[in-house]
């Protein structure tokens, strides 16, 4: 099964086209349970807004197919709990704040880790396509004082910010590139040596990472930022 990292952005009248193969594939899984229709758990933390973000998910995916939606939607200072993943043939992580996405998740990366190496199939959107990485980019807009990305695209941090997460990819993951403009945060923080590597998704977009290499579905690129000589080496994956 595979890790699907969507960039975010919504459509007025969604096709599913960033979300088809992760929900084919939690239709194969739920297959070998028995079900006849995926059961995927649909995570989404925001400041008053939490069940209208997951329900605006089920409908972007459910573009896709069918499936039975378990939400679970917390505010800012709430909890996840265990049972959020418990007994699903898919896992989706909306969008929002990445700080408080990686924070309110970091105690079940373990869990999300070993289910997907069960099987289950991964998707984040925007937020929940950041922390998939093994070192997520979680925000900010400056290096050392130096603006290196619009102040907007900060997600409420100065400093550009690196912290662990789930580790479901090895490369870091920016999203809402080419609309919000942070291509330019994510050459920085390869340039400055604060991530290895890096992979920027367009909003409507989905890169897809599994056995057969790397995937792109959707409407728009998949930036390719890596260290080079002479600073860094930059390249698309067009859908």
């Amino acid at each position: 099964m595979s890790v699907h990292l969507v960039g975010g952005g919504w459509q007025e009248e969604p096709d599913g086209a960033a979300y088809a193969a992760f929900v084919a594939e939690s239709a194969a899984r739920a297959a070998t349970s028995g079900r006849d229709v995926p059961r995927i758990g649909v995570v989404a933390v925001r400041d008053g807004d939490a069940a209208e973000h997951a329900a605006k998910l089920v409908h972007a995916a459910s573009a896709a197919g069918d499936f039975e939606p378990h939400v679970t939607a917390v505010e800012h200072d709430g909890e996840i709990p265990a049972t959020a993943f418990a007994d699903v043939d898919g896992i989706l992580i909306g969008g929002g704040l990445t700080p408080v996405y990686r924070d309110l998740l970091e105690p079940h990366f373990g869990e999300l880790r070993r289910q997907v190496a069960a099987g289950v199939p991964y998707a984040g959107f925007s937020a929940g396509a950041a922390i998939a990485a093994e070192r997520a980019l979680v925000g900010g807009w400056r290096i050392g004082g130096v603006p290196v990305a619009p102040e907007d695209a900060s997600e409420d941090l100065d400093e550009l910010t690196v912290a662990p997460g789930i580790g479901l990819v090895d490369v870091s993951v920016d999203v809402h590139v080419a609309q919000w403009g942070t291509l330019s945060r994510l050459v920085a923080a390869v340039e400055a040596g604060l991530v290895e590597g890096g992979l920027g998704i367009d909003e409507l977009t989905a890169l897809i990472v599994g056995d057969g290499g790397l995937r792109v579905a959707g409407h728009g690129s998949v930036w390719r930022v890596l260290p080079a000589e002479s600073g860094v080496l930059v390249s698309t994956i067009g859908a």
